[in-house]
């Protein structure tokens, strides 16, 4: 189960410049260092909500909407304008290494849904996800482990056979609150340090990577066959 923003793609920098333009429409002043903490890891919603609380601003569900769907447009149009997609290093082994091992792959992402399937087609990896869950799929943001679940049972309708439990998936992330819901969900997480400090995703998930070029099919599979 891989996260994507900060896993996959490192497209940070993208959303905090599309957010503070969002603050600014709104005749609001951006504090990008505080209000990437806020965001961190969590959907469009949830983020813009409580960024807009935080300065005394009460918007309606609709408007909302339309502030996530002007983002969304932007950041679109923002990644394809780029020459090269700014995927992480050794991604595209360690997915070549599952595939090898006849494992299933899924996104869990608070990024909506159709940015993840536009990245992906761009990278030529659509055809290794067999469950992508959006930030729109679900009703709640990270730390809530809705969206883990989510995958977990699209995975068991599309392949009946696997009869797959939560405690049988890995979850790749790179934030506090992406790890807070792969656990919540009962998954074991693997926390990389694209985002955060390594003894940050050392000391919040079950074990940690600095780079996911470090992350080895042989031990995850020793911790599946204890």
């Amino acid at each position: 189960m891989f996260d994507f923003n900060g896993v996959i793609i490192n497209d940070e920098a993208i959303h905090q410049k599309l957010i503070d333009q969002i603050l600014i429409e709104e005749n609001l002043r951006p504090n990008p260092k505080q209000d990437n903490q806020v965001c961190l890891g969590r959907n469009d919603r949830a983020c813009l909500s409580e960024l807009l609380m935080q300065r005394g601003r009460v918007v309606t569900d609709a408007h909302l909407t339309s502030l996530i769907i002007r983002k969304s447009q932007r950041y679109q149009r923002e990644i394809a304008a780029l020459e090269r997609l700014p995927i992480y290093s050794g991604l595209q082994d360690l997915m070549f290494n599952i595939r090898a091992a006849q494992l299933k792959m899924a996104v869990v992402s608070g990024a909506l849904h159709t940015e993840i399937t536009t990245v992906l087609e761009m990278a030529q990896l659509s055809p290794y996800f067999s469950a992508i869950v959006g930030g729109d799929d679900v009703d709640t943001s990270k730390p809530e482990p809705e969206g883990y679940l989510l995958a977990v049972a699209q995975l068991n309708q599309q392949y009946p056979e696997l009869n797959l439990s939560p405690a049988e998936c890995l979850a790749i992330e790179d934030t506090p609150a992406g790890i807070q819901a792969a656990k919540r969900a009962g998954m074991t997480v693997v926390g990389v340090a694209n985002t955060y400090p390594f003894h940050m995703m050392q000391r919040q998930s079950n074990w940690a990577v600095d780079y996911l070029s470090d992350l080895e099919l042989e031990r995850v599979q020793q911790v599946y066959s204890r």
